[in-house]
């Protein structure tokens, strides 16, 4: 056995010769037998050179090939002294009767440079939540608990109507274009533009005539830019009545604790400054990582990057699942595919790898270590928060030794902040 080094890809060639490769092979041919039909013989009893002479020498080969491949790679292993950061790929050089070649090409971790990884200038936002922010949270509350209530009146912006309407291109009805005692917001932008704006100022019992031009842009083909006519019968007009601010809305809002306007404001601004201080830690580590990538060279092996895209990929069709979605609809709708998907993960796919490179570096330069007792320590406090065991929660984040090396990570955000 050889190895031939370049850079951090490795090939280690393993030969079988001689009797070994003999023994493979009668061992093969033994298994083999027991599963094919020779006419003339029962099953297993049919000689090696009738068996030959039917499937040809070459099948019992490929054969050995498999089976032997498993102690081949273990062979490699043991030749090859260094750390692989991947599987293995492995290829065929040579396989007859004679014997077979096999060459593992292994990966080991690349050289890292990192220029700095210290005093990267990046500032975290500061975090500030005004009265304005405030009351418009509460007028935002307001508004998906407010009450639709009949009007006796004409319809405003912001009046929900109730209305038929019938679509015409000249005195043809279009397809889809008809509706009965539909609702809509006037104000929403949820129609065409033009059609809401036409109907402000209408009361219960009209029928109007609203005159639109679909725009050039619209998805039925045949509508695009064309000038039509909605037929619109009113049945009713529908105003918001917005809940006042007092104890019983307080308790729609599930906030049992609240008992006055002031209250609220209080609760309401502790829970947006919560909100985004936690939005501006989360950016202030993606700026220090952007940052930190700036200031690090590395070649990333393309196997891991396939690695990577595949593992994004199964990611994406998870959360497509989510939304009752799968893959191939998510394809088909939008006119793509898997290598065009994996063409647009490419990029953020090299800057995982590049990252879990850089880290890493730091790990090793720091020398940072995390023990059993804060793994431990960690998940206990984390499985209380997720209302989960602590064992249950171990298991679920991969073991006790991702959670150490999620620790170790935290640590390297902690030096990169300082």
């Amino acid at each position: 056995m050889a190895e031939k080094k370049a850079k951090n890809i490795h090939e280690v060639k393993v030969n079988i010769t001689g009797d070994e490769w003999k023994k493979i092979l009668d061992n093969t041919f033994k298994k083999v037998i027991k599963t094919v039909k020779i006419d003339g013989f029962r099953p297993g009893k049919a000689p090696r050179d009738v068996f030959e002479k039917k499937y040809g020498k070459q099948s019992l080969v490929v054969e050995a090939v498999d089976s032997s491949m498993q102690d081949a790679y273990k062979k490699a292993l043991e030749e090859f002294k260094g750390d692989p950061i991947m599987q293995p790929t492995v290829a065929i050089e040579k396989a007859d009767e004679e014997g077979v070649t096999y060459v593992f090409t292994f990966t080991t971790k690349p050289d890292v440079k990192i220029k700095r990884y210290t005093g990267l200038n990046v500032k975290k936002n500061q975090v500030k939540v005004t009265k304005k922010d405030v009351d418009a949270e509460i007028e935002k509350m307001r508004k998906e608990y407010a009450d639709l209530q009949l009007k006796d009146g004409k319809a405003e912006e912001g009046d929900t109507v109730i209305i038929d309407f019938e679509g015409f291109d000249g005195d043809k009805a279009f397809e889809g274009g008809k509706a009965e005692n539909y609702s809509l917001e006037l104000g929403s932008h949820s129609f065409i533009p033009g059609f809401e704006e036409a109907l402000i100022g209408v009361k219960a019992g009209d029928k109007k005539d609203v005159n639109v031009t679909f725009p050039t842009d619209y998805h039925a083909e045949e509508l695009k830019g064309k000038p039509v006519v909605f037929k619109v019968t009113v049945h009713e007009v529908k105003t918001k009545v917005y809940p006042e601010l007092n104890e019983e809305f307080f308790l729609d809002l599930g906030l049992n604790d609240v008992k006055t306007k002031e209250d609220l404001e209080k609760t309401i601004k502790e829970t947006m400054t919560e909100q985004m201080e936690y939005q501006s830690e989360n950016k202030f580590i993606d700026d220090l990582f952007e940052a930190l990538l700036k200031e690090t060279s590395v070649d990333v092996p393309h196997e891991l990057v396939h690695e990577e895209l595949d593992r994004m990929v199964r990611d994406y069709e998870e959360r497509l699942k989510m939304q009752g979605i799968t893959l191939e609809q998510f394809y088909k709708f939008t006119n793509s595919s898997e290598e065009k998907l994996k063409e647009q993960m490419h990029e953020e796919a090299e800057k995982r790898i590049k990252l879990r490179f850089a880290i890493d570096e730091i790990i090793a330069l720091e020398k940072i270590d995390a023990t059993d007792e804060e793994a431990l320590k960690d998940a206990e406090e984390k499985a209380l928060k997720h209302q989960m065991d602590k064992d249950e929660y171990i298991k679920a984040f991969g073991g006790l030794e991702m959670l150490k090396y999620d620790i170790k990570v935290q640590k390297v955000i902690d030096i990169l902040k300082a």
